[in-house]
């Protein structure tokens, strides 16, 4: 079937991107971007650090600007919420009773803060979770009238609020229920290191514990850990995951399985329906299952792969996985897995905190991790599934770039 018309359910980055690629790869029929937010879409990663911090403003964080839009003729119905779809017509009911037909689905809602109970988003206006532009404006406000705050959770978007914070000079207590932050995704020896650059600007990291009970009205809060300490604090903010937005699909019958389960195309169970972004459960060649990635890489990758799948284009990405994150002065980067590595190489000075890690199983390349070092995780991306020799990685006067475009010696 010719397709000639594809509506886009979120207006997120694997939206935006997955719209933009159609357009690119020259797709001349209608594109439609329905997302429930007011707001044009938007960038989410500043939301934790620069705009939290109030270093950019909403005019930079566009993902399209007025000028795209109109050159790409692409539709955008903010306010709009899909209430289901009929997936075999292929139509997209809308609240208000509108309808919406397209030859091709893209299902990109992303997902929801993971809720902990007791503390629920409307409890009070001292509890937070960062996920839209709004949480973050709310944030923002609270951060530079209050005095004491506490995290509950200890991945990457806690530590870059807490790394926000204390330049606002909050006091912040960060309570994580692992044994270090970052462990799973990054191994302990790197975790702990990442856990002496939040100590030593002032950040007390608890692990090792929980909230047990909390008590927290409009005009204090007061938390008890499972050690027995008492938190009495301004604010909390709880950033414990997300949970993916697949009502949609299942009431429309498609497959759902921590994620829309989708193949390496990004085609769902049923056709003509897609999904992609932070909902989606893709099949990967490399790993031998479905995986759902919460990165602005893989969005990004992944909605150029559907734009090309609805064209017919067999194009499907299966390279490493990729992310950063901006912690006061320093920039964190990562790629790869860290699962099975018996081995970690070091390139640089740890105690200069400007370094990489490489993360090595039975020789083979990985993962890496870099602080200030985005060049040796680009290089390092080309190095992955490679055996390589721990002794050149570790040397400073060898470029890997190099290494990386031809085979590393074993």
């Amino acid at each position: 079937m010719s397709i000639r018309s594809v509506a886009i359910v979120g207006t997120g980055h694997a939206a935006t991107v997955t719209a933009r690629t159609l357009r690119r790869r020259g797709f001349d029929g209608t594109v439609t971007l329905l997302g429930d937010e007011l707001h044009a879409p938007y960038q989410r990663p500043p939301l934790s650090k620069e705009f939290l911090a109030g270093t950019s403003d909403e005019s930079t964080m566009a993902l399209l600007t007025p000028k795209v839009i109109a050159d790409n003729d692409i539709t955008i119905r903010t306010g709009t919420r899909v209430d289901g779809i009929d997936a075999e017509r292929r139509v997209l009911r809308l609240a208000g009773g509108d309808t919406l037909t397209a030859d091709a689905i893209v299902i990109a809602t992303g997902g929801r803060p993971r809720q902990l109970p007791g503390f629920t988003i409307r409890s009070s206006p001292r509890v937070h979770y960062l996920r839209t532009l709004d949480d973050a404006r709310t944030l923002r406000d609270r951060l530079r009238h209050g005095a004491r705050l506490a995290i509950i959770g200890g991945g990457f978007i806690g530590l870059e609020i807490a790394a926000t914070a204390r330049g606002f000079g909050l006091g912040v207590t960060l309570i994580e229920s692992g044994t270090q932050i970052l462990e799973p995704r990054l191994g302990s020896r790197i975790a702990d290191l990442c856990a002496d650059i939040h100590r030593g600007r002032g950040v007390d990291l608890r692990c090792g514990v929980s909230v047990t009970s909390s008590e927290i009205t409009d005009s204090s809060a007061q938390l008890t850990l499972s050690d027995g300490t008492v938190l009495d604090v301004d604010d909390v903010i709880v950033g414990i995951g997300i949970e993916p937005n697949t009502e949609l699909a299942s009431a429309a019958g498609i497959r759902v399985d921590n994620g829309i389960v989708v193949d390496a195309r990004g085609r769902s169970s049923v056709p003509g329906i897609f999904a992609v972004g932070d909902v989606a459960a893709r099949f990967s060649e490399s790993a031998g299952r479905h995986v759902r990635v919460e990165h602005v890489d893989n969005a990004n990758r992944q909605g150029a792969v559907v734009a090309r799948a609805i064209l017919g284009e067999d194009r499907p990405d299966d390279s490493a996985h990729w992310f950063w994150s901006d912690q006061y002065e320093l920039n964190l980067q990562f790629t790869g897995t860290c699962v099975g590595v018996d081995d970690l190489v070091f390139r640089g000075d740890i105690d200069d905190g400007e370094f990489s890690a490489f993360y090595l199983r039975e020789g083979q390349m990985c993962g890496a991790f870099a602080i200030d070092r985005g060049e040796d995780i680009m290089a390092a991306r080309e190095m992955i599934g490679r055996t390589v020799d721990r002794a050149v990685l570790a040397d400073e006067d060898i470029d890997l770039w190099e290494l990386g475009e031809e085979e590393v010696p074993a």
